[in-house]
């Protein structure tokens, strides 16, 4: 069974797809560390009433990035860690990460790939006018928003939409798409065929 790591700094719900599937035993993982930058985010008492170790921290409080980034990774190792799954996780990762984890960093992001990075995807989506959005999971390089993509799936978007009928629509996406790629990643592994 994989070890997995979930970085996130909100409210959770793609931790608690992944951790749901882990429970109805739709997915062979263990989330074996929950790593938060936010020590107000939802997420922690999420994790916490799962009994899952969990590191919350703040960035101001250490000298720089690579300081709080040792300690991640530290603990990380310390809890057998094999993969870093990224759930709404708004730090950028450093080398140090990158190149402790290759090919093992994988994120979600709220955009078909490659348009519409960074921060507020939806927001980018809906002040262009698309009229198909959608979701990617991507492995995560030093490029924002920018590795290689492993699964999308779009929908079209309805005439009259909000952006919260919008947004619902795209997390009822993540919810099945990123336990069920995670699955077939870590299924393929196991098996000895890279991604």
């Amino acid at each position: 069974m994989k070890r997995i790591a979930v970085f996130a700094s909100g409210t959770g719900t793609n931790f608690e797809a992944i951790a749901r599937a882990i429970e109805e035993g739709r997915l062979a993982a263990k989330i074996a560390l929950v790593v938060v930058d936010q020590p107000q985010a939802a997420i922690i008492e999420k994790a916490q009433k799962r009994a899952i170790e969990t590191f919350v921290f703040r960035a101001r409080d250490y000298a720089d990035k690579a300081a709080y980034e040792r300690e991640i990774l530290t603990r990380c190792q310390a809890a057998g860690v094999e993969w870093i799954v990224l759930a709404g996780y708004m730090r950028i990762l450093s080398d140090l990460l990158l190149e402790a984890y290759p090919n093992k960093i994988i994120n979600i992001h709220p955009s078909l790939l490659p348009a519409f990075k960074g921060k507020d995807a939806i927001g980018q989506a809906i002040a262009y006018g698309v009229k198909v959005m959608g979701v990617s999971i991507h492995y995560v390089n030093r490029d924002l928003d920018g590795g290689r993509i492993i699964a999308q799936q779009a929908f079209a978007v309805q005439e009259g939409w909000t952006h919260e009928e919008i947004e619902q629509q795209v997390h009822a996406i993540e919810h099945e798409l990123y336990p069920n790629t995670l699955k077939m990643i870590l299924e393929k592994e196991s098996r000895g065929q890279e991604e």
